[in-house]
């Protein structure tokens, strides 16, 4: 992660520099545009519930790497290696064709208006509001990046074996709070993990070659069942006991010692983030203000470099060979 800290320093230094972003970017542009997306994010639901789970995280996953340019949405190409097959994304991000179906309808009602880095934002706002949670007005006016790296997500994205700690640290170079990381680390209220990502903590924590002792005991039984050693690692469970709900769930099962990735559990065994996992499990309300304002501020996160507004997220725009 250290060798990232100049490109985090420029990202923070041009975040101010960098288009001002705000509400109703597209009201004279596009102005049916935020209804589309919910519209297609709905149908997404209704077709496959854990679809929208995926694309809210999306955000995440995008705004950390480079700012919020949609980098994470280029397939590789021969003379580039993009974020997707990262040691955070490969096997573990999905539904990405659901920003294609978005895309797809926005190109229908305003051509290349509409960039995916915006989507992205919009989509996961929608994702959390389609599952029970806040809306928000979202702040838009994106521009689409013209290539991405997956080095820069290996060197920045999080384990799921992250501790506390280390999560901190990682914020607050965005300038993210302490409370704002617990509040965003709610956004796996919703979803599932694959066993993959604890196989460690139920055979091998810490290389103790024991479980790790925060698991609630009968709970540690049910992920023995669901993920055993030698099982299939890509089969999925629950993230918290009410996968379809955005609520608080999650925190109450943090308190229970029933966290399902050791970088949530870690949030409630450790001092510092112990508090807001508390008072968020407690106060749903709460966790939905304070998850709206950590969304909002992710999502300033920008590069400064020259952007696009892409025809298809996928690919970065055909230009012109100089001869």
């Amino acid at each position: 992660m250290m060798s990232l800290l100049p490109s985090l320093f420029l990202l923070l230094v041009t975040m101010a520099a960098a288009i001002p972003l705000r509400p109703g970017f597209y009201s004279e542009t596009c102005p049916p545009a935020e209804v589309i997306v919910r519209d297609v994010m709905r149908k997404a639901m209704i077709r496959e519930p854990r679809s929208v789970a995926s694309v809210m995280r999306f955000q995440f996953h995008d705004c950390f790497v480079d700012g919020c340019d949609a980098s994470l949405l280029l397939d590789d190409t021969p003379n580039m290696t993009g974020e997707k097959l990262a040691l955070s994304n490969i096997n573990s991000l999905r539904s990405f064709e659901v920003i294609d179906e978005v895309k797809e309808a926005l190109e229908k009602a305003c051509p290349g208006t509409v960039s995916c880095a915006d989507i992205v934002i919009m989509a996961a706002r929608d994702a959390v509001a389609l599952t029970g949670g806040p809306d928000w007005i979202v702040r838009l006016g994106r521009k689409d990046s013209l290539t991405a790296s997956q080095e820069d997500s290996d060197n920045i994205m999080p384990s799921p074996r992250a501790n506390a700690s280390f999560l901190i640290d990682l914020f607050s170079q965005f300038n993210l709070s302490v409370k704002d990381l617990v509040a965003l680390s709610g956004s796996h209220s919703i979803g599932e993990g694959r066993c993959f990502s604890i196989m460690f903590r139920l055979y091998n924590q810490s290389g103790s070659g024991k479980p790790d002792p925060a698991i609630e005991p009968r709970f540690r039984e049910k992920l023995d069942k669901l993920c055993p050693l030698g099982g299939d690692e890509n089969v999925t469970g629950d993230l918290d006991a009410t996968p379809r709900l955005f609520d608080n769930q999650y925190f109450k099962d943090l308190v229970a010692g029933r966290g399902f990735l050791n970088s949530d559990q870690t949030l409630f065994t450790f001092p510092q983030t112990r508090k807001y996992v508390k008072l968020f499990s407690e106060d749903q309300n709460a966790f939905f203000n304070a998850f709206v304002e950590g969304m909002l501020k992710m999502g300033d996160l920008q590069s400064g470099r020259p952007g696009e507004v892409r025809t298809n997220c996928r690919v970065a725009n055909s230009r012109p060979v100089d001869v």
